[in-house]
């Protein structure tokens, strides 16, 4: 590969570009710039520095749109050394080549990020320039470097002191194909955002876009045979946790530490879910989060053991005190009291996430030969929605309990039910073909006292059957959306019964 002449620098994010620059400089290496990079550069004393005006020999225009715009740019980078026309072409108009191009873009996806951002605005950060340089020196990649993050300054100028002011051709082909990944992710980050812009008529996009880098590769997937990795759109959520100890993840770890993640977040108060094969086998809430684990442990210490938690506060210490009585794979909390960590450490192979909230906003899954995608069910049930069809209305103490079950239904594979009582689940009936079956599984698993608690349903009772079930186990109070074909005769063995009844309108099914 040829020596490194001349490069061409032009950054939004200036993290280490002036190290980087004096680096180029020292090696002899002249240095184009534009703009905010070139003060930069100009008041930290680089030379030799020349601003892309003065080669051009055209100023800066239309608010800064074009700078880099220019036969005298594009034909440095483009032009093929290997081909003796192409150097004859730019030596004729006087075209200075151009070897290393290092350029990151306006920062889209920052503006992008902002709920209240204006069309205006994420118009106006919209890079050209920058995205055609790249691409330029990503197609002319056998005689010009293009870095596109700031993260390979080191390593470059590494490898340039090596090798008296040269790149190998595998360097020159890594940069480039990181450089065509850049200008993809910029591109579906626009198209991906533009399209959330009234109006469109629809919830959902025309094209499913997904991108996502490899953050872990995974031992296996949901079985030894399956290979797995995890791909994080954000460093938020369960994909974008920090593990702070234990053993390294597995694929059904993540599942299930999403699943608890993701029901927690449905209380105000403080919380505890257990998990099991991504079904809540405990669920509470309570004025203390070590009340609200004990609580949702004594709901079933059986499936609790080797089960996965989740908190939505931070764990303090009698709360991991509680923890480490039994034996948990792992936790997904907002974060950890210090002596909390000192105690749960005693459990070296537990894992621990910190986790950063984040908005769910489309459900994805892969079918064969596609993909399906969802709005996410973020509905929040309000008393004032729903109806009472039977002759007793819920008792205050039974609205606070039916409200709870229904939240928990709600995080539960279909068939579900859920038996509860304010603030705890008592059992939880989950994945039964028939809806009579899961309401026998939740009563037969139940360990706490049923009689006096109420039981939510995530779809209708098709029959009263589900709910004569129920009801011999001492229920008091149902929740269910309603909406079957026999609701009269489900509502009619209610008031039969003595139960009161709660109809949502919603429903909430989870397979």
């Amino acid at each position: 590969m040829a020596r490194i002449e001349r490069a061409l620098l032009s950054v939004t994010d200036k993290t280490g570009i002036v190290a980087f620059a004096h680096a180029l400089s020292a090696l002899g290496i002249e240095i184009l710039s534009t703009g905010g990079t070139f003060r930069v550069l100009k008041d930290a004393g680089v030379m030799p520095l020349l601003e892309v005006a003065e080669v051009t020999e055209f100023p800066e225009m239309l608010d800064g749109r074009v700078k880099t715009l220019h036969p005298r740019v594009a034909g440095g980078i483009l032009a093929v050394r290997s081909k003796p026309e192409h150097m004859a072409a730019i030596a004729q108009h006087g075209i200075p080549r151009i070897d290393l191009v290092c350029v990151n873009l306006y920062e889209f996806e920052k503006i992008a990020a902002k709920a209240d951002a204006t069309l205006e605005e994420l118009i106006e950060n919209i890079d050209i320039g920058g995205p055609t340089m790249i691409r330029a020196a990503a197609k002319n990649w056998q005689d010009v470097a293009v870095i596109t993050a700031a993260s390979d300054y080191t390593a470059i100028v590494e490898e340039l002191l090596s090798n008296d002011a040269t790149l190998s051709a595998d360097t020159h082909w890594r940069l480039a194909k990181a450089a065509f990944a850049t200008t993809a992710g910029y591109d579906r980050a626009i198209t991906n955002r533009l399209a959330q812009i009234p109006p469109t008529g629809e919830t959902l996009s025309a094209t499913l876009d997904i991108r996502a880098p490899r953050t872990l590769s995974l031992r296996y997937g949901e079985n030894p045979h399956q290979s797995a990795a995890l791909y994080a759109t954000s460093n938020t959520g369960i994909a974008g946790a920090e593990q702070l100890q234990g053993k390294e993840l597995s694929y059904n770890n993540l599942v299930d530490l999403d699943a608890a993640w993701q029901l927690v977040l449905e209380f105000d108060q403080p919380a505890s879910a257990i998990i099991k094969h991504t079904n809540p086998c405990g669920c509470a809430e309570s004025a203390s989060l070590a009340e609200s684990y004990r609580r949702s442990f004594e709901a079933d210490p059986v499936s609790a053991f080797g089960g996965v938690l989740a908190f939505n506060r931070l764990v303090d210490a009698e709360t991991a005190t509680e923890v480490s009585k039994t034996f948990i794979e792992a936790i997904a909390a907002p974060d950890y009291a210090p002596h909390a960590l000192t105690i749960l450490a005693a459990k070296k192979n537990l894992r621990l996430l910190r986790v950063t909230a984040a908005p769910l906003d489309t459900v994805v899954k892969s079918i064969t030969g596609g993909f399906l995608a969802q709005t996410a069910d973020v509905h929040r049930l309000s008393r004032a929605e729903t109806t009472v069809p039977t002759k007793r209305q819920p008792t205050e103490a039974e609205w606070t309990a039916l409200e709870f079950g229904w939240k928990i239904s709600k995080h539960v594979k279909s068939n579900a039910i859920v038996y509860a009582r304010a603030g705890q689940t008592i059992s939880v009936g989950a994945g039964q073909m028939s809806r009579v079956d899961s309401v026998k599984v939740g009563a037969m698993k139940a360990v706490l006292p049923i009689h006096g608690a109420i039981v939510a349903s995530d779809a209708f009772f098709p029959f009263p059957d589900g709910l004569e079930q129920a009801a011999a186990h001492g229920i008091t109070a149902a929740i269910q959306p309603g909406g079957s074909l026999r609701d009269e005769e489900v509502i009619a063995a209610a008031d039969r019964l003595g139960l009161a009844m709660v109809f949502t309108g919603v429903r909430h099914f989870r397979h």
